[in-house]
């Protein structure tokens, strides 16, 4: 039963269904998910995986990368189970098992697969898949170090180090070059000369296309991003993805330290559905949606059928699973717990095995397991020179670490800041609601109306600039715009594009604008009836926060964040549109489910503390009501 609570339904392909099936005596041999191995990092537990930007900078380990790349890519048939093709299949087309998992047809034309989207086990499935592709591209390493001729040692012990490196799109929303603009890239080959290689990062090309995919993926011989026909002679639009990615930078990154700072329970942390934990923040998935469609557009990487094919998505993966590591060592035992299904109507067991990742010849690896990295053959730089035995220290250190990578821009420093050189500004400070029990099982928020002001409000009186002491509390109001949606809607890949003043009449300038604060995306499978948890889930509901602070900072030319000038401000200038990642506007009319409200909380920096703590949460549902896409009367949420 529980190897099919989270798994989605799988289609099967053109070809005789019973192809894909090995004789029992044939399976019995599985392909064990180890990872890496070897290697060693100073002062590491295990060897660290690397940020994008550095990762270019090491010559032997990127030139091994890149070679490693090509062979799973090309140097393997589509159908050998550690090529890129098969590897990348897992997370959804072209629907066939892998390995042997999940081997029972659930009718005589269907086959089940691995979807975790909307559960509590998705950070968890995630952390062994990176692992496999790991593995699969240090054993192409390790081989081709072996045919150097010219420092052979070097390249030898550079593919002992070598590990999936990620890319913080929270420090660095656009990747390097090397990721999402250079055709070619310079290497050192086997003979020690420098040479110019076709770029494996930057697509991924079929041989062939499977019969399976729907168009328009199958008429695109390689992976895209950004297109803008459906032909095959579709092209990558590089400008709009920089565009793109740089205008989401502000907003990824307050999300990503807010997650970081104020969520404390695992049903809010790990998916996108309702139930914040009262952090008025995004969830890990939540926040991983964004950049899938930001990096997509109308491609590959905005559906999660395809998505696993373009390169990018393990760089992107490795980001997210380093999250996972950061926000466990702020939060020390708390992991997985029992949730809701996709669809709500049955419980995911913590214990559930992460299909199809074998961890030995007769069991799969479980989220029980996956807690320690070091013990998988990695770690991140973060961890470097701690005792990871003092889960005290390892606490307070990367607390430290998040704050000087993350904890700029729109979160609680910006409004510090901007009292320092506007000391009228207010914080709405006045004394902070009880803060949010973290422990709360549900992971539900705990909120309450707020009434339009009457301009005698007493937090009004409270400046920022007279709480900047060391010794007293400071105090802030963060402003947040919620949705809640119907996920699958829309009907594929979507945004919901917010702005504070005017919207552009033309959609293509939308996220170029300056009035663009910031965006809260679907990432929805376009073809859900082939995916039994898509199927199942057609009701389920997404939630997410757009923060406003820092547009607010910006845009608005006030000097106060108080309720009574907050609420009169957003309800004139808060506007919002919902658009298709192919660029299609979407009529709010036709998304009935769609609910915008604004909730505002009172982040409070005690004396000594380092992360802001948030007060309840207060919904001011009057901004929005009578708006399409608003606050509805009588609604429950």
């Amino acid at each position: 039963m529980e190897n099919i609570h989270w798994r989605c339904f799988k289609s099967s392909r053109s070809v005789n269904f019973h192809t894909h099936h090995p004789p029992q005596s044939e399976i019995m041999s599985h392909y064990l998910v180890t990872g890496a191995t070897g290697g060693s990092t100073a002062g590491a537990a295990a060897t660290n995986r690397l940020e994008i930007n550095d990762f270019v900078k090491q010559q032997d380990q990127f030139s091994l990368y890149i070679q490693a790349l090509q062979s799973i890519y090309s140097g393997k048939s589509q159908s050998q189970i550690d090529s890129f093709f098969q590897i990348g299949g897992i997370h959804g087309l072209p629907y066939i098992s892998w390995d042997g998992s999940g081997s029972e047809a659930v009718d005589p034309e269907a086959w089940e697969g691995y979807c975790t989207h909307g559960s509590v086990l998705f950070p968890t499935f995630h952390r062994p898949y990176v692992l496999l592709i790991e593995q699969a591209i240090q054993r192409a390493a390790i081989a081709i170090a072996a045919t150097y001729t010219v420092n052979k040692a070097q390249y030898q012990n550079a593919a002992l180090n070598l590990r999936q490196p990620y890319w913080d799109w929270a420090r660095n929303p656009v990747p390097a070059d090397e990721v999402i603009s250079l055709d070619t890239v310079t290497i050192t080959n086997p003979s020690g000369q420098r040479v110019s290689v076709p770029n494996p990062l930057r697509r991924y090309t079929f041989h062939p296309i499977d019969d399976s995919f729907p168009d328009p993926y199958a008429s695109w011989p390689t992976t895209l991003r950004h297109p803008h026909i459906s032909g095959p002679k579709a092209k990558d639009d590089v400008t709009e993805l920089k565009q793109a990615l740089t205008s989401a930078g502000p907003q990824i990154r307050t999300k990503t330290y807010n997650l970081l700072t104020r969520v404390h329970t695992w049903p809010a942390f790990s998916n996108h559905t309702p139930g914040d934990g009262g952090s008025a923040s995004n969830s890990l998935e939540g926040i991983h949606d964004g950049i899938h469609v930001d990096v997509g557009g109308n491609g590959h990487m905005s559906d999660p059928s395809v998505a696993a094919f373009d390169p990018i998505f393990f760089m992107h993966h490795a980001q997210v699973d380093r999250l996972l590591s950061l926000w466990s060592a702020l939060n020390p035992g708390v992991w997985v717990t029992n949730g809701p299904s996709g669809d709500g109507t049955w419980t995911i067991p913590a214990d559930t095995n992460l299909t199809p990742f074998w961890s030995t010849q007769s069991t799969y690896w479980i989220s029980a397991n996956v807690t320690d990295t070091s013990k998988m053959g990695y770690t991140y730089p973060e961890f470097n020179n701690l005792n990871m035995g003092d889960s005290a220290a390892v606490k307070a250190a990367i607390a430290r670490q998040v704050n000087t990578l993350y904890g700029g821009g729109g979160r609680f420093n910006v409004f510090s800041n901007l009292a320092a050189t506007s000391p009228q500004i207010s914080s709405a400070s006045s004394p902070p609601a009880a803060p949010v029990a973290h422990a709360a099982s549900t992971g539900k928020s705990t909120t309450r109306e707020i009434p339009a002001s009457d301009g005698d409000d007493e937090e009004a009186q409270v400046s920022l600039a007279s709480t900047q002491g060391h010794r007293e509390s400071k105090d802030i109001r963060e402003w947040s715009a919620r949705v809640h949606i119907k996920k699958y809607e829309v009907g594929g890949s979507f945004k919901v594009l917010f702005f504070l003043g005017n919207v552009p009449n033309e959609p293509r300038e939308w996220i170029t604008s300056p009035h663009f604060v910031g965006a809260f995306h679907g990432f929805v499978n376009s073809t859900p009836g082939r995916c039994a948890n898509c199927r199942r889930g057609q009701d389920v509901v997404l939630e997410g926060f757009v923060h406003l602070n820092e547009g607010i900072a910006k845009l608005s030319h006030l000097n106060s964040l108080d309720p009574h000038v907050m609420e009169s401000y957003l309800k004139e200038n808060l506007h919002w549109r919902v658009q298709k990642t192919s660029g299609e506007v979407v009529d709010i009319a036709s998304v009935p489910s769609l609910q915008i409200t604004v909730v505002s909380q009172l982040l409070t920096l005690p004396p000594g503390g380092v992360f802001p703590e948030p007060g309840e949460t207060q919904h001011h549902h009057h901004i929005t009501h009578g708006q399409p896409g608003g606050w509805a009367q009588g609604s429950s949420q």
